[in-house]
């Protein structure tokens, strides 16, 4: 029988408004703010009662009950209960790769249609206990008299009841995200007034994005949040460069609160699905994603920790055969300003796209002006897992909006990246046609 791969169509998306970790949603869980994205995508498409072939996505930080998490909060939505609920994790590509990995199956007609999700909260982070005390009661669960249960803590030290946190730092190296994103700041010479310079642009952009209006149907209000609560509308060069250094202390440091991403509690959810799927429920199709790539690098060897999406995106435009500067729309997550601007430089340098990238000619320059042109992560916060379908969704109103192709770019934690691109019908079929 012979196949053919079908278009996927990404129908939209929509989000709850993110919020810095430990303010709004600090009492919410995982699977609140899951359930609560899922709801209002049901809400938003007509799906109450449907059947979705499968929901796929997850959260970065966890609790253990948290196994089925994805499934859970399906169960607590207004879909068929029929939906399943596939929940995995690739750190802040999570929701971009679960959405890319539905995408393939509706392209090869495995399913019909999907949704991407993905959660994460780091007010409401694990908190374990020692080892040791966890062995402890364990075997003492174990025991069936109350004096055998005692002995179990023989030798017990008050040290073992100190909590573990969770840590920020990357297992293979003991260093933080931002200490990472400072050593790339260092190799590819990006100044403090560059990265000041950077941010700002984002809380602009997604101010006016706020004010004109063109968020009212991406983000929806929940708990009694209607907006993102990290857009800094009275932002200026002054007061950033106010700021002290967050993660390099010395004078060589540049990274600080304002031009990095804070800790963000919120969920997204995007719905995808196959043209005739969307056309028997009339929905309409705002864009298609056509090509994905992911790729990962060796950080602990001196890559540099969020430099893999420049990797990735090298090899998807060989695989489409197109060139950097063949698109019309940029969405580059923002998880440090730093690292959007090493990006940046690193495909214009032709040391770093021979040796790293395997190319006799730099992939050269983009246009700034079509970069994140409704501001990103900065801004608007960074709920690990959710930034994908955040990022999906607003390049699929986009391309509805202005046409064209756009390309997706998420750096991830372990020296990993995740790109995709995205096209409307006309553009989509003109690449065929090439």
């Amino acid at each position: 029988m012979e196949r053919f791969l079908r278009r996927v169509a990404v129908i939209g998306g929509v989000r709850i408004p993110f919020c810095r970790s430990n303010t709004f949603y600090a009492d919410l869980s995982n699977l609140d703010m899951m359930t609560g994205a899922l709801n209002a995508l049901v809400d938003n498409y007509n799906l109450k009662g449907l059947h979705i072939d499968e929901v796929v996505g997850g959260a970065v930080v966890t609790h253990s009950k948290d196994f089925n998490l994805t499934r859970e909060a399906v169960l607590g939505t207004r879909l068929a209960a029929s939906t399943p609920g596939i929940t995995m994790m690739q750190a802040c590509g999570t929701s971009l790769q679960g959405a890319l990995g539905s995408a393939a199956k509706i392209a090869s007609g495995e399913i019909d249609c999907a949704i991407a999700v993905g959660s994460d909260t780091t007010s409401d982070a694990p908190i374990v206990i020692s080892k040791k005390l966890a062995q402890r009661l364990t075997k003492m669960s174990l025991q069936k008299s109350t004096l055998d249960k005692f002995k179990v803590f023989r030798g017990f030290s008050p040290a073992e009841l100190i909590p573990k946190p969770p840590s920020v730092a990357e297992p293979r190296t003991g260093l933080s995200m931002g200490e990472h994103a400072e050593l790339m700041a260092q190799v590819w010479d990006i100044t403090r007034a560059d990265q000041d310079a950077f941010a700002l642009e984002s809380h602009i952009k997604a101010a006016e994005a706020y004010r004109s209006g063109y968020m009212d149907d991406l983000v929806v209000p929940f708990s009694g949040v209607f907006r993102d609560n990290n857009i800094r509308e009275d932002a200026t060069l002054e007061k950033l460069a106010s700021l002290k250094t967050a993660f390099e202390k010395s004078a060589h440091g540049t990274l600080t609160a304002a031009n990095s991403t804070p800790l963000t509690d919120g969920a997204a959810a995007v719905l995808l699905a196959s043209e005739d799927w969307a056309a028997k429920r009339g929905l309409p199709v705002l864009a298609y994603l056509t090509y994905s790539q992911a790729a990962a690098n060796d950080f602990v060897g001196g890559d540099g920790l969020l430099m893999a999406p420049t990797i990735a995106v090298s090899r998807m435009l060989d695989r489409a055969g197109l060139k950097l500067q063949d698109f019309d729309l940029y969405e580059i997550h923002e998880a440090f300003a730093a690292q959007v601007l090493a990006t940046l430089k690193a495909w214009e340098d032709p040391a770093y796209c021979k040796e790293r990238l395997g190319k006799a000619e730099p992939l050269g320059t983009i246009d700034r002006a079509k970069l994140n042109v409704r501001g990103s992560s900065i801004a608007v916060g960074h709920p690990f897992a959710a930034t994908g379908a955040r990022i999906v969704a607003n390049m699929a109103k986009l391309l509805s909006q202005e046409g064209g192709r756009g390309l997706i770019s998420i750096c991830t934690a372990g020296g990993m990246g995740v790109a995709a691109i995205m096209e409307t019908k006309d553009a989509a079929e003109l690449s065929q046609a090439a």
